[in-house]
């Protein structure tokens, strides 16, 4: 799910999660959402079930503007199925203890500028060798991998105003 709101000021913000440590991609920022249950009638329905499980929002908060393509992960192989949405946001987050550090909002806008788009080289143990990642800044963290795959196209949408949020 790639949750979208506005907050009192009016200004657009993203809400990422900050996985716990350890495990599959520990400490790294992400959308919530997950892996698809078998009771799960659709890509759709995990989502929203992941979402309320992961953080809290309910499933009637949540308005989803468009389906995303579908993709895989480079390094696990997962397909994503990711949506965006626009959310209502909740007074507190209820996060998922041993699975979400912390629930991220940044604006939009300052995703949106230069400074925080970046690139640089990381090693991880499943890669043969150090590549060139791309990213965007988001306080002290990096938003990197299939979350920047998925959110890089979308940002000059959100902005230009495509959806209406």
């Amino acid at each position: 799910m790639v949750p979208l709101y506005r907050d009192h000021a009016g200004d657009l913000r993203l809400v990422l999660i900050r996985r716990t440590e350890g495990g599959i991609h520990g400490g790294q920022l992400a959308f919530p959402g997950g892996k698809r249950d078998p009771g799960d009638a659709s890509a759709l329905d995990g989502a929203l079930r992941e979402t309320r499980e992961e953080i809290g929002l309910a499933p009637e908060a949540i308005e989803v503007l468009e389906q995303l393509p579908v993709f895989e992960t480079r390094t696990t192989g997962f397909r994503i199925h990711p949506f965006l949405a626009r959310i209502a946001r909740p007074r507190a987050w209820i996060t998922a203890p041993g699975e979400v550090e912390e629930v991220l909002e940044p604006r939009i806008q300052d995703l949106a500028d230069p400074e925080a788009h970046g690139e640089t080289d990381m090693k991880l143990p499943a890669w043969p060798q150090s590549a060139r990642v791309a990213f965007y800044r988001v306080g002290p963290y990096m938003l990197w991998g299939a979350s920047y795959r998925i959110f890089h196209p979308l940002l000059p949408r959100i902005v230009a105003g495509e959806w209406k949020v």
